[in-house]
């Protein structure tokens, strides 16, 4: 059988957090960047199709491939461990505390946030030929594309209010589902052709629904700026990756994490009566 069973999976998922909160600073920090420098580099990947063909289906299909890289490199997310690390210590595992889980999910956070803040740094000093003109010089329809998603994404939440601020941490619930489901759909397919497909499908979803990924946003939104879209760093925080977070905390966790490990790990006798003999 080329996939785990979801029992086996259950127990498969809580051994990985497991093995997320004892993996050492260092460890956690390379891995992290890695992943946060590969995904958003799949971003910039996904805008410049999006820009040259104007297809956003096209796009979406492309952009799983930083998730798959990344993945099959062992690399992490903050988004997949907000999903796994907390389920061994729900599970009581000896030495797994949440002290850890808050451990591991900011050094994850912040070695993302490096990873993705190098990527901005290299794509648009590539864009801009070296910052020796601004992007509506050099490339209008690049500046316009920028303009039009960071400000659509932050300014546009903040013109609903609250509305909006709990619609930004809706997309994240909505997203971290779609993005935990590739999670381990890396764990259960055993072959890696089984991989490649239940990684792309759900990725491919998230991104074409423009769901809100916290790290993917967190190269966007930094990049828009440098691009000259006219919004500050303290309206990103506020109307998109804080309730972004929010969101893929819930929709990781709450939505995947805890319902297989209490359905599958902890799963309830059945009540079907037994034959008589």
């Amino acid at each position: 059988m080329d996939y785990l069973q979801p029992r086996e999976l259950a127990k498969k998922m809580v051994a990985v957090g497991e093995e997320k909160l004892f993996m050492s600073t260092k460890d956690t920090i390379i891995r992290g960047i890695g992943a946060g420098a590969i995904l958003t580099l799949a971003a910039f990947f996904a805008l410049t199709v999006l820009l040259k063909t104007g297809s956003l289906v096209f796009a979406a299909i492309l952009f799983p491939i930083g998730f798959i890289m990344l993945n099959m490199m062992k690399f992490d997310l903050i988004t997949g461990v907000f999903c796994l690390a907390p389920l061994p210590v729900i599970n009581k595992n000896p030495g797994c505390t949440w002290a850890k889980v808050l451990r591991n999910w900011t050094l994850v956070f912040f070695s993302n946030f490096a990873g993705a803040l190098l990527v901005v740094f290299l794509a648009s000093f590539s864009v801009r030929y070296g910052y020796s003109g601004t992007t509506e010089e050099i490339l209008p329809a690049f500046h316009a594309q920028m303009s039009k998603i960071g400000e659509g994404r932050t300014l546009g939440f903040a013109n609903y209010e609250t509305a909006g601020w709990f619609t930004c941490l809706v997309r994240g619930v909505l997203c971290n589902w779609m993005v935990c489901m590739g999670v381990i759909g890396a764990l259960y397919a055993q072959s890696t052709i089984g991989k490649f497909f239940c990684m792309w499908a759900p990725i491919m979803c998230f991104f074409f629904m423009i769901f809100e990924h916290a790290v993917v946003n967190m190269f966007l939104f930094p990049f828009a700026m440098s691009m000259g879209a006219d919004f500050s760093v303290t309206e990103f925080f506020i109307w998109n990756e804080i309730p972004t977070v929010i969101g893929n905390i819930i929709g990781g966790l709450g939505f995947v994490g805890l319902p297989i490990y209490y359905t599958y790990y902890k799963e309830s006798k059945s009540s079907k009566p037994e034959a008589e003999s």
